[in-house]
């Protein structure tokens, strides 16, 4: 392996980190509801809602709208951008994923100037957090593939982490999930570079459901 590309892999790394300082790890995205309400409640049931999750939507939305963007940024495409990025804001089901996506996109502009890379301003719209990796990715010339492969394992193991706190999850079940959804991840991204635009999108009930819940759930460990 060349030393260009353990350069690429180490910037890829340090933005996937969950040391980054976004507070991803603060979000469960409405799994906290759902361990409340007793649908996730082992190992198989939290495999299974995170499976479904990083399918349906991740694959489906999340997934296709970064290659897009990508795109745009090589061809400095501002109104690709500024579509693709208000498409994917729109997408959030709840008040409580809009929100978190745009928390989470202005605490990685912070890190992002601070590490001296100039992101656009706010003219046409709040940014994603997608808009911001996805610069990130195209100033360290990280590769498409490589960059979707990041994102979709920096969710998943945030959620994952949450899956330990709230269920609770032994240390070795945190493993199980993620080396199973893992090994999944080519196969759903190689699917996710083919959807055509109007196919570009996602709808998952439970968890809209389960995310709007937990805005008003009583007693909650993670953020809303």
């Amino acid at each position: 392996m060349g030393t260009d590309r353990i350069g690429m892999l180490v910037r890829l790394f340090q933005l996937t980190s969950p040391s980054l300082p976004v507070g991803a790890y603060s979000y469960s995205q409405g799994l906290e509801w759902a361990v409340e309400s007793d649908l996730v409640s082992d190992e198989e049931s939290a495999r299974q809602w995170l499976a479904e999750t990083i399918e349906q939507v991740m694959g489906r939305l999340d997934a296709p709208v970064l290659s897009r963007m990508y795109d745009c940024w090589l061809a400095e495409d501002a109104n690709g951008l500024c579509e693709w990025n208000r498409f994917l804001l729109a997408s959030r089901e709840t008040r409580e994923l809009r929100n978190e996506d745009i928390q989470l996109a202005k605490a990685l502009r912070k890190v992002l100037e601070g590490l001296e890379i100039q992101c656009p301003g706010e003219e046409q719209g709040e940014p994603s957090f997608a808009l911001l990796f996805c610069l990130a990715c195209v100033t360290w010339q990280i590769p498409k593939k490589e960059m979707i492969s990041g994102y979709l394992w920096a969710w998943l193991e945030n959620q994952v982490l949450a899956a330990l706190k709230l269920v609770p999850l032994g240390q070795m079940a945190g493993q199980r999930i993620l080396m199973e959804i893992g090994g999944q991840l080519p196969a759903l991204i190689e699917e996710a570079l083919k959807v055509r635009d109007p196919a570009v999108g996602a709808s998952l009930p439970m968890l809209a459901i389960a995310s709007s819940r937990h805005e008003t759930q009583y007693s909650r460990l993670f953020r809303s």
